[in-house]
């Protein structure tokens, strides 16, 4: 099987795939919450219009397998959100490669604060999340933790730009 990866920018047409790669991934191992219904029922009015940006991941043949979010708060953090693969891809790097594209993106834009929240059962999610630049982080924690019933890891990334 082919491993070719692709990053996609945001377009209405992909908000589908933005809304069932996340629903597949947040089900399998949790329940939604009405935080994850609404962006994902909303994704252009509460991540594009306010800012953010969500890119995707098409493996070749099996096209568009992951997306990622950049979500501004109101404080002028961005929440980095909304990562899922489906898991007929795992395995091919997607995740990885798109990590880095979203990565490469917040610094683009000068992104001063950026954080993501999680479980500490996404134990691949968080290595990955650790080998790219991100730290566990209680003032995260304390600060933005609350939003999701399933958050228990909050990270900060770190890199010489952010």
């Amino acid at each position: 099987m082919s491993t070719h990866l692709k990053i996609h920018p945001w377009s209405p047409d992909l908000a589908t795939a933005f809304h069932d790669i996340n629903v597949q991934w947040i089900e399998a191992m949790f329940a939604l919450e009405e935080t994850d219904r609404k962006v994902l029922k909303n994704p252009k009015s509460m991540i594009i219009d306010k800012g953010g940006d969500i890119l995707f991941v098409s493996v070749e043949g099996m096209g568009i397998v992951g997306t990622c979010a950049l979500m501004p708060t109101e404080d002028g953090a961005v929440e980095l959100t909304k990562m899922g693969v489906l898991d007929s891809a795992r395995g091919q790097k997607a995740g990885e490669h798109l990590l880095a594209a979203t990565l490469a993106q917040a610094e683009e834009r000068g992104i001063e604060t950026l954080f993501l929240l999680t479980n500490h059962t996404c134990e691949p999610a968080i290595h990955l999340y650790e080998k790219l630049g991100f730290v566990h982080d209680p003032d995260i924690m304390a600060r933005y933790g609350c939003s999701y019933e399933r958050c228990d890891v909050a990270m900060r990334y770190r890199s010489k730009a952010i």
